[in-house]
């Protein structure tokens, strides 16, 4: 069971948001709390014009910043199965995205940042404290993997909403 903080995070624009979404404005922030442990805290950055409603047909970039250690492998094979909450894909296609995410992810620890950089149709873009890790390349991954937070379909709706809290609907 997981409990979330809608407590905002500092609202600061990192120099990779600015760059990654001009224009950007923070619309939401939240705590991930499983069983009584803080796991990371999450914000959203979206650019002018955003719907959340539409949220997938815009560009947007999520921040994790981990508040605990955590193997790489650990979460891309989490990633994996919250995506297949939120869309259908095939065997083969998770088979490559978790190796490209395997291949990518770092092992985190507190105060370690993964930040996600999505452009609907595009290949995701990844960074890890402020460097660039590289990008999963197939286009169709980035929305279920961003579907994880933003999804209607989401297995975290009170994450969701404190994410999208101040977005236009």
């Amino acid at each position: 069971m997981a409990v979330f903080h809608s407590k905002l995070l500092a609202q600061e624009l990192s120099a990779e948001v600015v760059q990654a979404l001009p224009g950007a404005a923070q619309v939401g922030a939240t705590r991930l709390k499983i069983w009584g442990f803080d796991i990371y805290d999450a914000r959203l950055w979206v650019a002018p014009g955003f719907s959340a409603a539409q949220w997938d047909s815009h560009p947007l970039v999520l921040e994790l910043a981990y508040l605990r250690e955590f193997k790489g492998a650990a979460i891309a094979e989490r990633s994996l199965a919250e995506m297949r909450r939120v869309a259908a894909f095939s065997d083969e296609q998770a088979a490559r995205w978790q190796a490209a995410l395997g291949a990518l992810l770092p092992d985190v620890k507190r105060g370690d940042r993964l930040m996600g950089v999505y452009r609907p149709g595009a290949p995701l873009r990844l960074a890890f404290n402020s460097k660039p890790l590289g990008e999963v390349t197939d286009a169709a991954f980035a929305e279920p993997f961003m579907g994880i937070w933003l999804s209607p379909k989401t297995s975290e709706p009170a994450m969701r909403k404190a994410l999208l809290d101040k977005a236009a609907p």
